[in-house]
């Protein structure tokens, strides 16, 4: 799900509760909010990504230290 969709959905809620309220309170209230929303998740995925990037590099880097410790002790 991307990032935009609680920007779009805050927007279409705003709409018709300003409407019956007959005030931008809600507009604001809710473009704020559902913001907010879009730039948390954001940042949730990005840092859940680079998780996994790290632990897919750190699992490579170990392997291939693992690698060569038992090369250089087959040579030994």
């Amino acid at each position: 799900m991307g990032t935009w969709v609680f920007s779009v959905v805050g927007a279409l809620l705003a709409i018709p509760v300003g409407i019956k309220r007959k005030s931008l309170a809600s507009l604001v209230f809710f473009s704020t909010t559902s913001t907010m929303l879009d730039i948390i998740m954001g940042i949730a995925q990005y840092e859940r990504e680079h998780a996994e990037r790290q632990a897919k590099l750190l699992e490579a880097q170990t392997s291939g230290t693992d690698a060569s410790f038992a090369k250089t002790g087959a040579e030994s």
